[in-house]
């Protein structure tokens, strides 16, 4: 079962999905493409949408698609936990999970320090 979430951010809208179990029945076909197209989703944590709403950051598809092109990168090389570098954000991602845990930009990043990561991914 999947449930849609909504990012609210001034104008801006992202939605999507959250991927199927990886205990979910195998499908062929149409079915085969859609469950691939599911997994390849990223999620994001209730911190994290909280996060990127207080920020005020605002994500296009594009910012998605290289979010998910470097955790898939973090994902090839053994990444666990990592942290996404991209532009002026930055995002720790639990890379098995494809979930996003929280986002921060470069007016809040404090003192810039991020612990309990095991990679460092610089998206492209």
């Amino acid at each position: 079962m999947t449930q849609d979430f909504r990012i609210t951010n001034g104008t801006t809208a992202i939605t999507g999905a959250t991927p199927r179990p990886a205990a979910a029945a195998k499908t062929t076909g149409a079915n085969a493409f859609a469950a691939e197209l599911q997994q390849a989703e990223l999620r994001f944590s209730n911190h994290a949408q909280k996060r990127l709403e207080k920020r005020d950051i605002a994500l296009s598809t594009d910012d998605l698609a290289r979010l998910s092109l470097a955790v898939d990168n973090a994902a090839k090389r053994g990444g666990k936990d990592s942290l996404v570098l991209m532009d002026d954000m930055a995002f720790v991602v639990n890379v098995r999970d494809r979930l996003v845990v929280t986002a921060v930009d470069a007016k809040s990043r404090g003192e810039g320090v991020f612990t309990q990561i095991d990679s460092v991914v610089l998206a492209k």
